[in-house]
C-alpha cells in the first residue's frame, strides 16, 4: 500500500512538475514567421532561434528567462526598421532574458530614444549583439537589478536631435558591466551612460574615429562606484564635447560613490584641442594607475591621483 501510495505521489508530481523549456523557431517554412506570434506563445525558460534573413520586424518579449538568439552568424541574422510600442526592436519586460548573436538597426522613433533593445526588467544578458545605427544601441530603463553586455559591436548610434541618446543608456541599475564590446562612430551623445549604482566598463575598444561626433566616451552622471579597466579609447577630431573622455557626477552626485578606479586603459587624443582623461566632479578621490596616455591630454581634472 506504502510503494502504491509513494507511486501515485510521483505520477502527481510529474503531471504538475514545470513545463520543460521549448525551443521556438522564427524563420520562413519554421512554426512563426512573426516575432509578435514567437513572444506571445512563449513561455518561461524558452529557446527562441532565428534563422538567417532580414526581418521587418520588433517584438516585446514578456515571458521571464528567454534566451533570443540568432542562427549562425550574427551579421546574417538582422532585424530592421521597426520599433514597437514606439520604443525599439526588442522591448524586454521579462526578467533575465538573454540576446545574443543576432543584429538589431535603424531603430527610429519620433521621441529620439528608439533603441534595438529597451530593457524594462533586470537581468538582461546582451552576448555577441552588433547594434548599427540606431538611436539608443541600449536603453536600460528600470530601477535595480543588472545588465551585462558582452563580446558586442556598438556602430554609428546615437543622436541629439530630440533629446539626446547613446550607445548604451543605463538608468537606475544596481549594475551594468559591459565586457570585450567595441564601440565606434558614435553621433552626438555618449558611448556609454550610466547612472547605475556601479558601472563597470572592461576590456573594451571605444573610439570615435576620424568621423565620430560623440559626447564623452563614458559618462557617469549621478556619481555611483566606477571600475573601467583595460580599455583602449579614443577621442576623434570631430568629437562634440573636447573637456573629457571619462566624466563622473557632471549632473549632480545623488548617490553612494565609494571608489573610482581607472586602471590599465589606453587613451589617445586625436583632436588638436587638450582633453581631460577622466573629469571627477564627485568628493571621492579618483584612483588612476596604469593608464597610457597619448594626444594632447592632462590626466584627471578634480579629486583624487595619477600613477
Amino acid at each position: 500500500m506504502i510503494r502504491t501510495a509513494l507511486a501515485t505521489l510521483c505520477i502527481i508530481a510529474s503531471q504538475t512538475s514545470v513545463p520543460r523549456a521549448r525551443t521556438l523557431e522564427i524563420g520562413p517554412g519554421k512554426e512563426f514567421t512573426a516575432f509578435a506570434a514567437a513572444s506571445q506563445a512563449a513561455r518561461p525558460g524558452d529557446h527562441v532561434v532565428i534563422q538567417p534573413g532580414e526581418y521587418f520586424d520588433c517584438a516585446t518579449w514578456s515571458a521571464a528567462g528567454l534566451v533570443i538568439e540568432g542562427a549562425g552568424d550574427a551579421a546574417k541574422v538582422v532585424v530592421t526598421d521597426k520599433a514597437c510600442s514606439g520604443k525599439g526592436l526588442f522591448i524586454t519586460t521579462g526578467a533575465n532574458i538573454t540576446v545574443r548573436n543576432l543584429t538589431l538597426t535603424r531603430s527610429r522613433v519620433p521621441d529620439g530614444n528608439g533603441a534595438g533593445i529597451r530593457a524594462e526588467a533586470p537581468g538582461l544578458v546582451v552576448d555577441h549583439v552588433r547594434f548599427i545605427n540606431n538611436q539608443n544601441g541600449i536603453l536600460a530603463a528600470f530601477d535595480g537589478g543588472t545588465v551585462t553586455v558582452r563580446d558586442s559591436e556598438f556602430v554609428r548610434n546615437g543622436t541629439c536631435e530630440q533629446q539626446c541618446a547613446h550607445g548604451i543608456y543605463a538608468g537606475h541599475l544596481d549594475l551594468l558591466r559591459v565586457e570585450r564590446s567595441r564601440f565606434s562612430d558614435t553621433r552626438a551623445g555618449h558611448h556609454i551612460k550610466s547612472r547605475a549604482l556601479r558601472t563597470e566598463v572592461v576590456g573594451n575598444d571605444i573610439t570615435d574615429g576620424p568621423t565620430g561626433t560623440a559626447s564623452y566616451l563614458i559618462d557617469v552622471p549621478n556619481g555611483g562606484n566606477v571600475l573601467v579597466e583595460g580599455n583602449t579609447m579614443e577621442k576623434g577630431p570631430n568629437a562634440d564635447n573636447h573637456t573629457g573622455a571619462i566624466v563622473i557626477g557632471a549632473e549632480g552626485v545623488t548617490q553612494p560613490t565609494r571608489e573610482i578606479v581607472i586602471d590599465g586603459n589606453t587613451f589617445r587624443n586625436d583632436g588638436s584641442w587638450q582633453t581631460y582623461f577622466v573629469i571627477n566632479r564627485t568628493a571621492t578621490n579618483a584612483t588612476l594607475r596604469n593608464n597610457r596616455l597619448a594626444g594632447s591630454t592632462k590626466p584627471l581634472q578634480g579629486d583624487g591621483s595619477a600613477q
